[in-house]
């Protein structure tokens, strides 16, 4: 017997019969699912202090379970004092039961100890039915030790689905639990 976390067993019993009947679909494999989940820090300070950009790869590496790799910066902009292949951001790309653990942690206990949460904006998503959320700190989540912070700084988190709507994609996540606040996703102009 494999292991399958939680919040995939949720979605495969619960979810997938639910988004069929809610939003017609007449094969179980149009129901959107989670691609990926990447999630990625900018660190544009560490052009003056290499420190930032090591602190930025070991705490994403210990809130999402998966080595973080460096972001390097893409061309040559003068006024930031930024060569090209520069270091300037850490990222992960989670998938499988990596992205379905780190998921289940965001929305049940990362979340809510947010300051003031009342829950996430339904007008995040690109128009491709991915959603992206700022996190204001690292803080919120448990793995980190507070007294081994060198900096406070937030992170993005985009979550990456196979929905062809902004509507499918936010049915996907308010079925998985995200708490979203009042409201419906807005339509994108095109």
């Amino acid at each position: 017997m494999t292991y399958v976390p939680n919040l995939l067993r949720l979605y495969r019993e619960t979810v997938v019969p639910e988004l069929i009947q809610k939003l017609g679909y007449k094969n179980v494999m149009q129901v959107p699912r989670l691609e990926k989940i990447v999630v990625s820090r900018g660190v544009g300070a560490s052009i003056s202090d290499k420190k930032l950009l090591e602190q930025a790869v070991e705490e994403l590496t210990l809130i999402t379970g998966q080595k973080a790799i460096i972001a390097l910066s893409r061309k040559d902009v003068a006024g930031f004092k930024l060569r090209k292949r520069m270091p300037i951001g850490v990222k992960v790309t989670l998938r499988g039961a990596r992205m379905y653990e780190f998921l289940e942690r965001l929305i049940h206990i990362a979340m809510p100890r947010t300051r003031d949460f009342r829950g996430i904006s339904p007008h995040s998503f690109d128009g491709r039915g991915n959603y992206t959320l700022g996190i204001a700190e690292q803080l919120v989540f448990p793995e980190i030790d507070v007294d081994r912070i060198y900096k406070i700084a937030g992170m993005d988190v985009t979550i990456v689905t196979s929905a062809k709507t902004d509507r499918e994609a936010y049915e996907l996540l308010k079925a998985l639990g995200m708490p979203f606040a009042e409201g419906e996703p807005v339509k994108k102009k095109k």
